[in-house]
């Protein structure tokens, strides 16, 4: 298998593999269609955007980053130079003023990180403050194109889960996490294959 996820084809492959292991996905499969292989640009700007993108709705991310970027916020240096006052003004809370500062003056080392372990890329990207275990998980997913990174704790991921198994309820991510040992090595394609699952399905069940 592939070391890291590219094209449509790498995801295609997972999907294949997802499939014959598990009926189910076999099944969902059928539903979504081909899974997108949403693989974004790495890097101090993309962990930034996750960043602030944390808690609130997709709509205020997408004009507070627009902001960031009009300021040219979007490198270490800058952010390093920026006043607290000048991060406040594109629409950075407090604490995510202060997670944006540690981000810069973390000085990881991007190129290093593509070619590091999954392990290591988690726990170097959750010593940063502001930086969680999903955050960090996501990034390697979409971000790093890592095939077998999971993020359990993702409450749409969960609720995937639990409609697409039959679950009684919804799993905890110690839960999740265990059911997904199943779906290695393609775990991060297991992802895609919920997370479009999950949105085709709302959309069939009309619900909002």
């Amino acid at each position: 298998m592939t070391t890291r996820i590219t094209s449509d084809a790498d995801v295609a492959q997972g999907a294949s593999w997802l499939a014959a292991c598990e009926p189910r996905f076999a099944a969902a499969l059928e539903l979504t269609g081909p899974l997108p292989l949403r693989l974004a640009p790495d890097g101090f700007s993309a962990l930034f955007n996750k960043i602030v993108s944390q808690q609130v709705s997709v709509a205020s991310a997408r004009a507070i980053w627009g902001r960031v970027e009009a300021a040219g916020l979007i490198t270490p240096d800058a952010v390093r130079a920026a006043t607290e006052d000048d991060l406040k003004a594109v629409g950075l809370s407090r604490p995510k003023v202060k997670y944006a500062r540690a981000l810069a003056l973390a000085e990881i080392d991007y190129d290093a990180l593509r070619n590091a372990s999954d392990e290591e890329v988690i726990v170097t990207l959750t010593g940063v403050s502001g930086i969680g275990v999903w955050t960090a998980q996501v990034y390697a997913m979409f971000n790093l194109g890592r095939p077998d990174v999971f993020a359990p704790g993702d409450l749409a991921l969960q609720e995937a889960a639990r409609v697409l198994f039959d679950l009684p309820a919804r799993p905890t991510a110690k839960e999740l996490e265990e059911l997904a040992k199943n779906w290695s090595p393609w775990r991060a394609v297991a992802a895609r294959l919920l997370f479009t699952y999950y949105r085709v399905n709302k959309n069939r069940e009309g619900i909002s």
